[in-house]
């Protein structure tokens, strides 16, 4: 691979996907919706091409992926947009990938899993989804094994929910930056359940992996995190490097519904809540067989090297 394409750079694992590509001596086109952004996250680097535009535009996606050989699919949309917002996007992708002859890796979540048996979830596991926007990721899923099937090669990276650095709108996010800043904190979900969580920088390395590979095209890879750890662990974690000294309040399923009768955004937060109560865990067999070790960053250095972005983007 010369020539990459990361739609949805300025986010959390399209940050870290640019990072990754430029490491590896890849050329690399950066898009996103905010040019200002983008220049401030990587204006200073060489090897980045900054492009802003419209991913709802499929001639903007289609002039960002001229000469690439792979796009990397990272866009989020929020979501009270996804019913229109993903199908469309990811039709935009696969015209994109067709006319230029590109390659698609498409970064996915568990949502389309459904819920869990208690056990890590390999690739083979049935996808049962129960929420409205789980089989939103489905038919996502079925879209990119479509184009696949139609000669366009794809693979499918899943994933736990992100932390890292420039990984925002995230539920731990929202934890984390209230403890940079030193203000009054909440933890979404129970502090005392185990959960599993992804460093976007890990993320990135094991994906750019496979997308160097012919034969990891066609398939779907289970990318796990640094095993589990509780909201109590995390909390303490952070207390333990920044000095926070505060408590850190719970925000239950309840709060969220309550909330979610005043605001779309967070009633459709709730049907997602049985993740921070019933945890999906991803087993990394697969891609430790046909690939190698998995990276796997610390939850301890991972969150000290998130909070330390942190402070940086404050000060």
């Amino acid at each position: 691979m010369k020539k990459a394409l990361v739609l949805g750079a300025s986010g959390g694992m399209g940050y870290a996907l640019v990072h990754e590509l430029v490491a590896r001596g890849i050329e690399t086109v950066a898009f996103a919706r905010t040019r200002e952004k983008l220049e401030k996250l990587f204006g200073h680097m060489e090897q980045v091409t900054i492009i802003s535009g419209d991913v709802y535009q499929v001639e903007d996606v289609k002039e960002a992926g001229r000469g690439v050989e792979v796009i990397f699919h990272t866009v989020s949309v929020p979501y009270h947009e996804w019913e229109k917002g993903h199908p469309t996007i990811m039709r935009n992708v696969v015209e994109a990938a067709a006319a230029n002859c590109s390659k698609i890796v498409l970064i996915d979540n568990i949502y389309a899993y459904g819920r869990g048996n208690g056990q890590p979830i390999t690739e083979e596991y049935p996808k049962r989804p129960h929420t409205k926007k789980g089989n939103i990721r489905l038919q996502i899923d079925h879209m990119a094994k479509d184009a696949h099937r139609q000669g366009i090669p794809a693979l499918i990276v899943h994933f736990p929910d992100f932390y890292g650095p420039n990984a925002t709108n995230t539920l731990l996010s929202y934890t984390l930056e209230s403890m940079v800043a030193g203000k009054k904190a909440a933890f979404v979900g129970n502090q005392n359940v185990k959960r599993e969580y992804i460093f976007t920088p890990d993320g990135a390395k094991a994906t750019v992996e496979l997308a160097l590979r012919e034969d990891a095209y066609g398939q779907n890879w289970n990318i796990p995190g640094y095993g589990v750890i509780s909201g109590r662990e995390i909390i303490s974690i952070v207390k333990e490097i920044t000095g926070y000294s505060r408590k850190v309040g719970t925000i239950g399923r309840g709060m969220i519904t309550l909330a979610g009768l005043f605001s779309r955004m967070m009633w459709e937060v709730r049907e997602m809540m049985y993740l921070t109560e019933e945890p999906v865990v991803l087993s990394g067999a697969k891609y430790e067989k046909h690939i190698g070790p998995l990276p796997k960053t610390s939850y301890e250095e991972g969150i000290r090297q998130t909070l330390s972005f942190m402070k940086g983007v404050r000060t």
